[in-house]
């Protein structure tokens, strides 16, 4: 059988690894009558979501639950939601697309279906460093002091970034970790929840990410697709 990890792929550094060892009893999960005795990972292709890009790092979630991570509460300021946030609407689980014209040039394509039909998999790993978001991103925080992030369907404000860190510090794990990474207070939590077993989400119905803590707390490995949205109305 083979099983999945989470949309953002396990960037696990070896200290934490080390960490770990000790401390976690991995437990052997029975399918029927079969012992699941090794892991194979299942890859998202890249027909579904980037067409020629691989997309070997765009992995679902699964392994996570079966060792007890999934379905649990985070602890604040993370704003937990349930279930029905994410039930099907007019556009998947949205009511509307994403914006036509995303920021970054974010492909219009892969961010309608990672945003609105997808509840796990993800833009292929590094996928930002293909755009000019680096570039633009500095801009805006050397012109403003901070990078704001809005749903890529309803322009709505979801992060904003850094906040308790420098700029660079930002970049550098969200470089490490090959997805934009928020921390607890870089969220706009008027319009973000994180569901049981970590998805992170927003209000209108846009999957994001997921939340996977580190040793520094709550870390959100998000999609830029899905938050690369213009701002409209009282967002501008």
């Amino acid at each position: 059988r083979y099983v999945a990890l989470s949309s953002c792929d396990l960037s696990i550094e070896s200290n934490f690894v080390e960490k770990m060892k000790s401390s976690i009893i991995v437990r052997v999960v029975i399918y029927g009558s079969a012992s699941l005795s090794a892991f194979a990972f299942s890859h998202v292709s890249a027909f579904d979501f980037l067409s020629s890009k691989a997309t070997t790092s765009s992995l679902r979630m699964g392994l996570l639950d079966m060792l007890g991570f999934g379905d649990k509460k985070f602890d604040g300021p993370c704003v937990m939601g349930d279930e029905s946030i994410m039930s099907q609407k007019s556009h998947g689980t949205s009511e509307i697309p994403v914006q036509t014209n995303l920021r970054w040039g974010s492909d219009r394509q892969v961010a309608d279906k990672i945003s609105n039909f997808n509840r796990h998999g993800a833009e292929y790993r590094g996928y930002w460093t293909s755009t000019n978001f680096a570039e633009e991103a500095k801009k805006e925080y050397e012109a403003n002091g901070e990078v704001k992030f809005y749903d890529s369907n309803t322009g709505k404000q979801l992060f904003v970034a850094p906040k308790g860190r420098t700029f660079e510090e930002f970049m550098k794990e969200s470089v490490s970790h090959g997805w934009p990474s928020f921390r607890d207070e870089e969220v706009i939590w008027d319009d973000v929840r994180c569901l049981p077993n970590g998805e992170t989400v927003s209000l209108a119905g846009t999957h994001l990410g997921h939340n996977l803590p580190d040793f520094s707390g709550s870390r959100y490995c998000i999609n830029l697709v899905c938050v690369a949205g213009n701002p409209v109305g009282e967002n501008k």
